[in-house]
């Protein structure tokens, strides 16, 4: 490795995305990833004849002007085929009332949303007003955690009036909005908004800062949309790896990182690769793209500034998630049954659900997948003996197909394969710490300037991922990359310029 070259450390969208920029401005760039493909959170797996995405089913920014569109056309990489959802999700709150369906025309998402909540124009209609100002902020490309007086000038450059108009609601949750607004006691709407909310932001909406969940809120619909990837998830990273290796990276698998000390000026890294053999690579810097509780156990303690490991050690803790991974025969499926569904069932709890299309890639023909996940906390898990993990597991399963049959009409015969993937499971896939899935929740502290920022404090040192801003999702994570790509360059003295 080169001294004055880049390590990535993991192999997930975030990991990929910054290596492949750094690549295409000529930087010696390695990219680590302990597991033996890409993808991370948005990887797939096999069983049989069948193709599940481990986490992510969805994907954003492939729009015109989102931030994937952005990045492939930078990268000289065409978008990888993908199917507009719509509707980008069905919600079932499961008390008895017709569904909602989260429509791809904004003016039809409109009337369905007046249809199930009246009364409720004035809460949009300011979360559209502060998702256009965010949405406008956002592609001007801003270091919204300046932690240096070049982030500060990329931050000061992105502001406009609409902007420091939207800055006043700066520490209101999206419930203090509804209050605002005179939708307080709308007790479905809130729970709407608790279930989606929680999908994308790890928090529910008293705990979602409004600057967050106003764009969130609005991504199912146009000139935004959320897609369905032909072939599956892992045609992301796929795409991205190519991009990697044609600009002269390269991508290291099974190389597991099992240490990071400053060295020189610069960082070694130690590895354990194939083979349990132990390597150490020198590198000018390092973009860790893994959970930034992951540091603490890699780092020293000595080499630490006061301070900032104890601030890793203190970020609050993740949910987990029980994923349970089904194909059924095409015919049992109902014929209205939807892409995804959220189901706000009480047990197994809330439900998101994922079913394949035909011709997608995931199942043969007159076959369907279905994934449905649901939140957990990590630990419960992870501190089992095996004999009650066992258990516990087995009556997880059952209880989430019990409510899939409920929920899709099926007849419990139908299904050809059925397994449950657990947080303990999930930490050994994609090693995150105990298994947890997302980034630290949008709560108002962590949003935006009050969250964790890609500049360390150590120097040479990034963190990308979907723990930092703007948040989750294979969108989130690349504009995190690029933030930290664009301050990695101009330490060096180069500008990157993603055009519109």
């Amino acid at each position: 490795m080169a001294p004055d070259g880049v390590i990535v450390i993991g192999g997930g969208i975030a990991g990929l995305t910054a290596a492949c920029l750094l690549a295409h401005e000529g930087v010696p760039v390695t990219l680590l990833e302990a597991h033996h493909q890409t993808g991370g959170c948005a990887g797939t797996f096999r069983r049989g004849p069948w193709t599940f995405d481990v986490g992510a089913t969805q994907v954003a920014g492939l729009e015109p002007g989102g931030s994937h569109a952005r990045l492939f056309r930078h990268l000289n990489l065409p978008l990888p085929e993908a199917d507009i959802l719509d509707p980008g999700c069905v919600v079932d709150l499961a008390d008895g009332s017709p569904p909602i369906h989260l429509w791809h025309d904004p003016e039809r998402w409109r009337l369905e949303r007046q249809q199930h909540f009246p009364g409720s124009e004035r809460f949009w209609a300011v979360c559209n007003t502060l998702h256009r100002s965010n949405w406008a902020f956002a592609g001007r490309d801003p270091v919204v955690t300046p932690r240096s007086l070049w982030d500060l000038g990329q931050l000061l450059a992105a502001l406009r009036p609409a902007t420091l108009a939207s800055g006043l609601f700066t520490g209101m949750t999206i419930a203090d909005l509804l209050v605002l607004c005179g939708c307080g006691e709308d007790q479905r709407l809130r729970r709407f908004l608790d279930l989606q909310l929680k999908l994308y932001s790890q928090e529910p909406a008293d705990r979602t800062a409004v600057l967050y969940g106003a764009t969130v809120l609005q991504m199912a619909q146009a000139p935004l949309g959320l897609f369905h990837l032909r072939g599956s998830m892992q045609v992301l990273s796929h795409h991205l790896e190519e991009a990697l290796v044609r600009d002269g990276g390269r991508l290291l698998l099974r190389h597991r990182v099992t240490g990071l000390q400053r060295h020189d000026g610069g960082w070694q890294v130690t590895v354990t690769a194939p083979q349990q053999r132990t390597l150490r690579l020198e590198a000018q810097d390092v973009i860790c793209s893994l959970p930034p509780q992951c540091l603490p156990d890699l780092i020293p303690s000595d080499q630490w500034p006061t301070g900032y490991e104890r601030r890793l050690n203190d970020l609050p803790e993740p949910s987990g998630a029980l994923v349970f991974y089904g194909a059924v025969r095409r015919e049992a499926l109902p014929d209205s049954c939807p892409g995804h569904l959220q189901r706000g069932s009480e047990h197994p709890g809330s439900l998101f659900v994922s079913v394949s299309r035909a011709g997608d890639g995931r199942a043969p023909e007159g076959e369907a997948t279905v994934i449905a996940s649901v939140f957990t906390p990590t630990a419960d898990w992870c501190r089992l003996a095996e004999p009650a993990y066992q258990q516990r597991k087995q009556e997880a399963l059952q209880s989430i197909r019990g409510e899939l049959e409920r929920s899709l009409h099926l007849r419990p015969d139908v299904w050809l394969h059925a397994e449950l993937a657990t947080p303990r499971g999930f930490a050994g896939w994609t090693g995150r710490p105990r298994g947890m899935v997302g980034g630290l929740g949008q709560h108002p502290s962590r949003f935006g300037p009050f969250g964790l920022a890609g500049r360390t404090p150590m120097q040479g040192l990034w963190l990308c991922g979907d723990s930092l801003h703007p948040g989750e999702g294979t969108a989130g994570v690349s504009l995190s990359a690029l933030n930290a790509s664009r301050q990695l360059l101009a330490e060096r003295g180069k500008h990157l310029i993603i055009r519109d």
